[in-house]
């Protein structure tokens, strides 16, 4: 008989194994002796320990699904159960119960990752639609196009959800683009009749601008070139290809107008310059006779030199201004001289002057004696309520003596 810590081969040739719960046959050995029994039966056990280490491996090391990893245990189990290998089972067994309990671990951590990753996809969809739902309100019509192709795009590369949620959030999804689609068309197609209406409206303005374009009616017809570029503007753009033709013709007839006025201005400009040149010596002649002495003379000096200003012509525009004013300033000068004069020799007025002077000097005289007794009295608040008083009469007193001067008194 021979034997060893994990099993024994009786005399009858049968091997047993050793386990905790006794010994169990393993088979029978009649080829050879009981060392080469044991020694067959136990590589069948070195066989079981390298097959699950192998499997150990697998489990941690791959992406062996669940399933067949457990597949692969029951396999080995029955053959550890089946006591066909001497060694010691037990230890297998633990082994064997403890790749058990990775497996589902691991089964139970790719549940959470897989529940993860359809939250986060979830989310991620969710965020998708709304993003679609906003756009599809958008005028801004290429760049909200654009995005939401970009959003399909994003769309295929995120997992599947389960059915129901998957289709409801795509049928969401869907619906916004379409719905952007569906506005889009409409805009395009509105844009379209606008610019048929726009080249309708170009080719009359076009051809009432080449009708003008041979006009010497500068005014009137400068005017009307006006309200046509802000009727053509108003219309807005025709079609691409319609745009730049008609563009062009309304231009060129404008341009055969204004260079023709623009010629003839030119001959005007040059005889309003020399007008400018003449007037601007009337206005030294005028201006010389200043400041006003002789009113008389000075009047008639002036209509002397108003009629031969009126009998000049036009100057140029941007000149106008100033050398009008320098004829106004003249002229005002002279009136205020004659109003002066016309006071100073008016009567009734000075009447009116000198009887308001002796109002207010009485006031005065009176406000000062009154301002005397209160300070003699030892009263300075009603002392100095009367000097503001007084001060105000005295101003006004101040401006009516000089109006009267103004009469010679």
């Amino acid at each position: 008989m021979s034997s060893d810590p994990w099993g024994r081969v009786d005399e009858t040739g049968t091997v047993y194994v050793r386990t905790a719960d006794g010994e169990q046959v393993v088979g029978s050995w009649q080829a050879g002796s009981p060392e080469e029994a044991l020694a067959y039966f136990e590589r069948k056990y070195e066989g079981l320990v390298v097959e699950i280490g192998l499997l150990e491996k697998r489990v941690q090391t791959t992406d062996l699904s669940a399933k067949d990893a457990q597949v692969a245990i029951d396999h080995i189990r029955d053959q550890v159960d089946a006591h066909h290998a001497v060694g010691d089972l037990q230890a297998l067994r633990e082994r064997l119960d403890k790749l058990v309990a990775t497996v589902e671990s691991r089964r139970e951590e790719r549940k959470q990752q897989r529940a993860k990753q359809s939250d986060e996809a979830r989310k991620a969809k969710e965020g998708l639609v709304t993003e679609a739902e906003q756009l599809a309100q958008s005028d801004q019509w290429r760049a909200a196009g654009e995005r939401l192709r970009a959003l399909v795009d994003t769309w295929k590369g995120l997992p599947r959800l389960d059915r129901k949620s998957d289709d409801e959030l795509w049928h969401r999804f869907s619906h916004a683009r379409s719905a952007f689609s569906k506005r889009r068309k409409a805009h395009f197609a509105q844009l379209d009749a606008q610019r048929e209406e726009a080249r309708r409206i170009k080719e009359r303005l076009v051809s009432e601008a080449e009708a003008l374009s041979g006009s010497t009616d500068w005014g009137p017809s400068a005017a009307r070139y006006r309200e046509l570029m802000a009727e053509w503007k108003a219309a807005g753009r025709a079609q691409r290809e319609h745009e730049d033709d008609l563009w062009n013709r309304f231009r060129g007839a404008q341009d055969v107008f204004f260079a023709a006025r623009s010629s003839v201005f030119a001959e005007r400009d040059a005889e309003q310059t020399e007008n400018l040149k003449l007037k601007e010596e009337l206005a030294e002649e005028a201006e010389k006779l200043l400041p006003v002495g002789d009113l008389k003379a000075a009047r008639a000096a002036f209509r002397s030199i108003n009629e031969r200003w009126e009998a000049v012509g036009h100057v140029p525009r941007d000149a106008r201004p100033k050398i009008e004013g320098r004829m106004h300033a003249v002229e005002r000068a002279i009136q205020e001289s004659e109003e002066t004069e016309w006071r100073r020799t008016n009567p009734e007025a000075r009447a009116r002057a000198a009887g308001l002077t002796g109002q207010l000097q009485a006031a005065v005289d009176k406000l000062k004696g009154q301002i005397e007794q209160a300070r003699a009295q030892g009263n300075s608040a009603r002392a100095d309520k009367l000097e503001r008083e007084l001060e105000g009469r005295q101003a006004l007193l101040d401006q009516a003596l000089k109006g009267l001067q103004e009469f010679g008194g």
